[in-house]
């Protein structure tokens, strides 16, 4: 069974919560409240992984 990915809409006035297919990952979709356009992004980012990652413009340690 495919992966339902949960987005909410960009639009203050809507915030409408979809479920869109994992298929949809880097394609646009509208919003069926408001008509919206919202990009799916390619790949969820894990905040895990974020964190441990050093900024790459971080000031070096004199």
């Amino acid at each position: 069974m495919e992966e339902t990915i949960r987005i909410m809409c960009p639009n203050l006035l809507c915030r409408k919560v979809l479920g869109v297919p994992s298929s949809a990952r880097g394609k646009t979709v509208r919003c069926k409240g408001c008509s919206t356009a919202i990009r799916i992004p390619e790949k969820a980012t894990d905040p895990a992984d974020a964190a441990a990652k050093p900024a790459a413009n971080a000031k070096k340690p004199a």
